[in-house]
């Protein structure tokens, strides 16, 4: 099991877990005890072994056994910009992400998006995040991808400024694909987007205003991917080519 903390409950030779549902879960569900070993994350930089030392309601103290830097944790940072999508594929595609070596997701609003913003989107954020802290700790990353405030597509000028490359995997696009743009790149970007439509894909106005802001409109391959398939696909790619 894989714990995070804030670096502050980290001290000379000891951590402090005071998180109430940390200490449920260790307690409750996994029925840990004294003398058991677990990773703890400071989710900033290190990542530790600890062996309990006592574990009680309001605390579990651990005593460090071993410190080292992050060792699951892509040096690449890749933001996946999602035309959210209908049902509960965005879970899915968070789960999935996570796991594959995602940074953060963008939900984004966009044309053809059927689902519809009733106020009460915050707490679709909160669930989604929980998704996000869950698959971290099964694959024992040493940061977890946040799960940012909903966008609408306008936005995306003013955000995807702030990266090196921007993918657009288009389903109209049949020549250049992920492979041509990846392999051709004269350095190594550090900070990449890849930005997915949602169900029914882009608008062509999104497609325009996309290569108009640059972007590199890719294709994944001759078959057309599902909106909970495309994002996992070419984040795969991007990882498989400019970071592993």
């Amino acid at each position: 099991m894989k714990i995070f903390t804030d670096a502050a409950n980290i001290g000379e030779g000891l951590i402090r877990i005071t998180e109430q549902g940390d200490i449920r879960h260790m307690a409750k569900v996994l029925r840990m005890q004294e003398g058991d070993v677990l990773e703890v994350s400071d989710s900033i930089e290190w990542e530790y072994t600890a062996e309990i030392l006592s574990i009680d309601e309001d605390a579990v103290v651990l005593s460090i056994l071993d410190q080292q830097k992050f060792a699951r944790e892509p040096a690449l940072s890749v933001t996946l910009f999602q035309g959210i999508p209908k049902a509960g594929k965005m879970e899915t595609i968070i789960q999935k992400c996570v796991e594959l070596g995602v940074s953060s997701i963008v939900p984004v609003f966009m044309d053809r998006t059927v689902v519809v913003e009733k106020g009460n989107f915050a707490k679709k954020i909160e669930r989604w995040q929980k998704v996000s802290d869950e698959a971290v700790k099964q694959c024992k990353r040493g940061k977890i991808p946040t799960v940012e405030e909903q966008i609408r597509f306008a936005a995306l000028e003013k955000r995807l400024g702030e990266f090196d490359l921007i993918l657009f995997p288009y389903e109209n696009e049949n020549d250049y694909s992920i492979k041509d743009c990846l392999r051709g790149l004269l350095e190594k970007p550090a900070r990449v987007a890849i930005v997915i439509g949602p169900e029914g894909g882009f608008s062509d106005r999104e497609a325009q205003q996309m290569k108009t802001l640059g972007a590199a409109c890719v294709t994944l391959g001759k078959t057309i991917l599902r909106t909970e398939t495309a994002g996992m696909a070419a984040l795969a790619m991007t990882m498989y080519e400019l970071e592993l």
